[in-house]
């Protein structure tokens, strides 16, 4: 250990400028003071750089230089502005949040005298900030206090991992930030009280690939007030047109501000594989609309809730069973599978082992050459589809079969993904208000009661429609059926209006 430290040392010293011919190293005894104190030194300013850095790169909106420089989850407090309580969040959805909210924004960030400490592998460090907020058509904002931050050494780099906002003043405009969120809106949708059976397009990031969804207002929309909203997903590889963006339409006609949105690969949205149905992007995806929810002035950021159709259940109640700021949950006709239920429909053990080792390969070609392997989607006549049988509402242009939808598109890696999945030890940390919505003719009823009753809550309630189609026939009339449509929407709405 010796050795190697008198190897580091004098590269060290030599990058200072403080080693010459006439300060030659003799021993390590004689050196040990002299490196402890530059190594101490070198990482204050190691320390002292990346906290600068990463204002700078806010200030230039290098959103992903900026992430770079914390953890991979951060605690964040600014309760000295926004009165809110301080939370752990992913760095990569506290990054996500500033872009958005920023977007329009031009800010200048200063951080002078500072004070770091070092203990080991950890570090603290305070510092003066003074923070500039200018935007077009909008008053000035400045805010200045004091920075806390904490940082740990994770790979030969010292990382944020707790950042706090000790206010001591401002000047200028106070509501800066609610006026730059009404900015942000669509401005022409915002302003048009009278008309808001019209969708609004909106965009946002989700680790780092853009993301386009429609957003519903209620009908008598008023930009001076904050609603609560609602995210919905719909089921597997479908579109923001289909049954997530009919959910979306009514409950917005119940006063919720809805968003119904393409997941990444599919539709209008990004993705380099595309058509690949990918569960932990999914939930990625809700979660990081949650983020861009928050950053509208129309919305309160702390009435958030979400609702999914089928498979889009599934990844709802895994993100909220990891994101708090999901504040409510409903789910209508919820595909929810393990290992066991897998085989009921994809060909038992041995079907299923196949599609697995075909995704497989198709990761590896992907890989190697950058090709993707499609099956058809939908078809009656290829046993191969994903999905295969006289599934009308797929197969209807009347219904799901909308131009927006690939029919023929199913890219062979997503077997792996889907049919490993297991979303049912999340109910366990489900401690989300919960509201579930089936039927005994809609998919794999047992697996939702199982669900139901695992979810940590006491705070959920089972709602059961009556049918006399057989399982899963059942499950097509939640997508689009008035009957059920305007079933499931009532209880949601009742459900929200309690719990947001």
């Amino acid at each position: 250990m010796k050795s190697l430290k008198l190897k580091l040392i004098p590269t060290m010293l030599c990058s200072l400028g403080l080693l010459t011919a006439s300060h030659p190293i003799v021993a390590d005894e004689a050196v040990a003071p002299l490196s402890a104190a530059i190594l101490q030194q070198t990482a204050m300013e190691e320390i002292k750089h990346n906290l600068v850095f990463m204002v700078n790169a806010i200030d230039s909106k290098q959103w992903k230089v900026a992430e770079a420089k914390f953890a991979d989850e951060v605690f964040v407090d600014y309760s000295s502005l926004s009165s809110q309580p301080g939370s752990i969040v992913k760095a990569s959805e506290l990054v996500g949040g500033w872009q958005n909210l920023l977007a329009n924004v031009s800010t200048h960030h200063m951080l002078s005298n500072f004070d770091i400490a070092i203990d080991g592998e950890q570090a603290e460090a305070f510092s003066h900030v003074y923070a500039s907020h200018t935007a077009e058509g909008i008053d000035y904002w400045d805010a200045y206090g004091r920075y806390h931050h904490k940082l740990d050494r994770i790979n030969d780099q010292w990382k944020i991992t707790s950042m706090t906002l000790i206010m001591h003043g401002q000047k200028g405009n106070l509501n800066f930030l609610q006026e730059v969120g009404k900015m942000n809106a669509d401005s022409k949708q915002a302003s048009d009280t009278a008309d808001k059976s019209a969708i609004s397009k909106i965009h946002f990031e989700s680790e780092g690939e853009r993301v386009v969804g429609n957003l519903y207002f209620p009908v008598d929309y008023d930009p001076k007030k904050q609603y609560p909203a609602v995210i919905v997903s719909g089921s597997w590889t479908t579109v923001k047109e289909q049954m997530a963006g009919l959910y979306a339409e009514k409950l917005a006609e119940q006063g919720f501000i809805t968003l119904a949105f393409d997941p990444r690969n599919f539709g209008e949205s990004g993705g380099k594989t595309r058509f690949h149905e990918n569960p932990a992007q999914k939930v990625e995806d809700i979660r990081n609309a949650v983020t861009y929810l928050q950053s509208m002035a129309e919305i309160d950021g702390d009435r958030i809730g979400a609702l999914g159709i089928c498979a889009g259940s599934m990844y709802t109640l895994m993100a909220a069973a990891e994101d708090p700021r999901i504040k409510s949950v409903v789910t209508a006709a919820s595909w929810l599978h393990d290992a066991e239920a897998v085989k009921l429909f994809y060909g038992g053990e041995e079907g299923v082992q196949e599609k697995i080792n075909a995704a497989r390969q198709a990761k590896q070609k992907y890989a190697e050459t950058g090709e993707i392997d499609y099956i058809p989607s939908i078809s009656t006549t290829d046993p191969s589809a994903a999905m295969y049988g006289p599934f009308d509402y797929y197969l209807n242009p009347e219904r799901g079969a909308v131009p927006e939808w690939s029919a023929d598109k199913f890219a062979v890696m997503t077997w792996e993904d889907w049919l490993t999945l297991d979303p049912m030890p999340s109910a366990e940390k489900l401690n989300t208000p919960t509201l579930m919505i089936h039927s005994d003719g809609a998919v794999l009823p047992q697996y939702t009661k199982q669900y139901f009753d695992k979810i940590a809550t006491s705070d959920k309630e089972l709602h059961w429609i009556e049918t006399d189609l057989e399982s899963p026939y059942h499950q097509f009339n939640f997508y689009d059926r008035p009957a059920e449509v305007n079933e499931s929407i009532a209880q949601a709405k009742q459900w929200f209006s309690k719990k947001l």
